[in-house]
Order: structure tokens, then sequence, then C-alpha cells
């Protein structure tokens, strides 16, 4: 295959041996999908754990909520510095081949988690998970912008980020039935088990197609890897740009979000309103199954009408606002869910936006970069926000101070993004 840029790049219409029929190329979005479900069904089933009595007992950690925090905390740090620092590889090498490689790690580490009996093994291998998975989402993302025009980037994006609220949505309930079911152990073992299908989808996608070549850097040129001198003249122009590190800061909140939900709704609904762990989980899957929706809905209005900035904001808007009516309820569990959900719902709304945003303030030979960079900021702090919500259930003894602090982070999101919104 010629390593010049063909015609139809302009289109967003795929080449593998020849031109791809226009609809096979939503193929692509839908194999990312598979993985960034995987990807949080590993992330979210400590969450579960963590509020399981045997696995406390199993492993000393009866009564510390910190350090059952610590759990996520030590994931999300790994998986932040990861993003940032490994995150640049796809535009280096071909994003394909990062992608093999990060299902083949994560794999080997869950089945590794399945024979512990330590907590600092445990916490080990959980920040070995993060640097393995840190750089799926940037490189999902430069894969996206590569392929795809971008009158149709949010809807793209929005096929593989709807991973987010699809793998926690069916990540609870299963983990809680397998843990039921078989013991905790085998829950690790089974997120290691189902990377066997989703490794063979991308695969069967992915095999005759030639990402790499799809880059600025690449185009015109034989070669199978953009020089390092190259690729760091161009990081230098993106991190001189205010609009980046605005969204990244976006990010920072919209992410703070998203892992204080992922963390402790179980054991928000579980301790704090008396709710039994298998009702817990269809509790649980409820803002995330909104959540879907909103991503849905957010990146079809933002393709129409290209006001990426406006939508994140109102976005973050929404998601505090919903937070706010949680905290105004009392007496009526399902009254609560349903404002959890709205609030999630808003927060679904910015998800496919936020990159598709980034992709229009940032240059495409740097976008694994630019990606990494966003995503792994956004992560590196949401990593403090699980212990942090846990420190605070152990001063308060209770989840309220940790929802404010979730809509102070989505009121802050909500006014970053305000000098961008008539530019991009």
């Amino acid at each position: 295959m010629s390593h010049t840029a063909a015609p139809s790049q302009a289109t967003g219409v795929l080449n593998e041996v020849g031109p791809m029929p226009g609809t096979r190329r939503w193929l692509v979005p839908l194999a990312l999908l598979a993985c960034v479900i995987l990807s949080f069904f590993d992330k979210i089933s400590i969450a579960v754990l963590i509020s399981s009595p045997t696995f406390q007992a199993d492993l000393g950690l009866a009564g510390e909520s910190t350090k059952l925090g610590l759990l996520m905390t030590g994931f999300l740090l790994s998986y932040g510095a990861s993003s940032m620092f490994l995150g640049f590889l796809g535009d280096i090498f071909s994003p394909k081949s990062c992608l093999y490689g990060m299902l083949a790690v994560t794999a080997a580490i869950m089945a590794i988690m399945g024979f512990v009996d330590d907590f600092g093994w445990l916490l080990g291998l959980r920040i070995l998970l993060g640097i393995a998975e840190g750089p799926m989402f940037a490189v999902a993302y430069t894969i996206v912008k590569r392929l795809f025009p971008p009158r149709e980037q949010a809807r793209a994006t929005m096929l593989w980020l709807l991973g987010t609220p699809i793998g926690a949505t069916l990540g609870f309930p299963f983990t809680i039935w397998v843990v039921d079911q078989f013991g905790w152990r085998a829950s690790f073992f089974a997120i290691a088990l189902l990377t066997i299908p989703v490794a063979l989808i991308v695969y069967l996608v992915f095999r005759k197609l030639d990402v790499s070549t799809r880059s600025p850097a690449l185009q015109h040129s034989e070669r199978s890897h953009v020089p390092l001198s190259t690729h760091r003249a161009a990081t230098t122009t993106l991190l001189k740009r205010w609009s980046f590190w605005s969204i990244c800061l976006f990010n920072v909140a919209f992410l703070a979000y998203l892992w204080g939900l992922n963390s402790w709704l179980p054991t928000y609904l579980v301790q704090d309103k008396g709710i039994d762990l298998d009702q817990a989980g269809i509790f649980s899957s409820l803002p995330f199954l909104a959540m879907l929706v909103g991503e849905v809905l957010g990146a079809i209005v933002s393709d129409r009408f290209d006001r990426r900035a406006l939508m994140c904001s109102i976005s973050m808007l929404g998601a505090g606002l919903g937070l706010a009516l949680v905290l105004s309820i009392e007496g009526s569990n399902w009254a609560m869910i349903a404002a959890m959900s709205f609030s999630a719902a808003m927060w679904g709304v910015g998800a496919p936006n936020v990159f598709a945003l980034l992709a229009k303030a940032t240059p495409s030979d740097v976008s694994a970069t630019a990606g990494g960079i966003f995503n792994g900021m956004g992560n590196f702090s949401g990593a403090l926000v699980p212990v942090l919500i846990g420190s605070l259930i152990v001063m308060t003894g209770n989840m309220t101070a940790g929802l404010m602090f979730m809509m102070a982070m989505a009121f802050v999101g909500a006014g970053v993004l305000l000098p961008l919104i008539k530019r991009y």
C-alpha cells in the first residue's frame, strides 16, 4: 500500500486493499466500543468488591474505607500517568499495534489478580493495570480523528464512548452476579476470559486497515513511524495553545464526576440508603443507562450544530443541578435514583462532545499526544477522587460531602469553557 494520502481520506472512507464501503467504516468505532466496554469491566469490578464483606475479610480490609478507595485511586493515578506519558506512542507507531498490546497485557494482569491474597500485591497489580490501559482513549480518539471527517466525529466518538455507560451498566450487575455465584476471585478470571472475543473482534475489523498512513506526518513518506524530532516540534506548538489547556482543565472536572460516581455509587446505595446489594446492582445500572441516552443525544445534536464547547458547558451544568436534586430528596429511593439518572444523562451529553471539541482545537499530527495529555490529566486528577471521597466518608459517616464535592466540580467544569463557546 502506498504511504501517500488516498483521495478517500477527505471524506473519511477507509481503505483496505481498495476503498471500503462507506457503511463499513462504522465497524471501526464499534470494535473500539468492545474494547472500552471491556476496559470498564476491568476498572469498576473493584467498586463492587470493596462493598463485599467477604472480599474485605479475606484481605483484612474491613472498615478500611481509605485503603479500599486506594485500590481505585492507585489504578487511576497510574492510568492517568500512562495516558499522559505513553499516549504519544499512537502518534509514533500504528495505533492498531498499540491496541493489540493493551488487550494482551490487561488480560494477563486480570488473570493474575484472581490469585492474590495480599492488599499490597493487589494494589500493585491495579497500578500495572492502569499503566497498561492508560493509552486506550488516546489511541481510540486518534483512530477516529484519522478516519472520520469533522462532521461525523462526535457520532463516531459517541459509538466507542458508549462503552463507558454500557460497561458500567453491564459491569456492575455482571460482577455482582459472578461474586455471588462463584466468589470474588472468579470476577477477575471472568473478565480475563472476556478479552478473547473482544480481541477477535478487533482483529477481524482492523487486520487489513492501515491506520498509521493517515497521520499527516506519514502521508508523503515511506517511513512506518514518525521521527521523534518531527513529533517533538509539533508537540511544542500544541503546548503553547491556551485553548488546549482550557479543554484539559474541563476534563479534570468532567472525570472527577465520573470516577466519583463509578467508585462509590454502590456503597452510597447500600450504606446511605439501606438498599441490599442485589437491588443496588439494578439501581447502580440506571444512572449509566441514562448516561448512555445522554451520550447518543449529545452526539446527534452536536454534529448537527457543531457547538462543541457550548454543549460541554451545558452538560456539566445539568450534571451539577442533578446532584443538587439528589441531595435534596429524602424518603424516596426511586426519586433519588431518578435525579441521579438525570445528572448522569447530562454528563453523558458532554462525553462525545469533549473529544470532538479536542479534535476541533488541536492539530492532527499530534492527536494521540493531545489525547494522552488530555485524558491523562483528567484521570490523574480524577484518581484523587475515590480516596478523597473515602476519607470524607470516614470523617462524616455518610456520602453527602462526597456528592457535594462532585457537584462543585461539575459547576467548575461548566464555567471553565465559557471563553471558548464562540470559537468552538
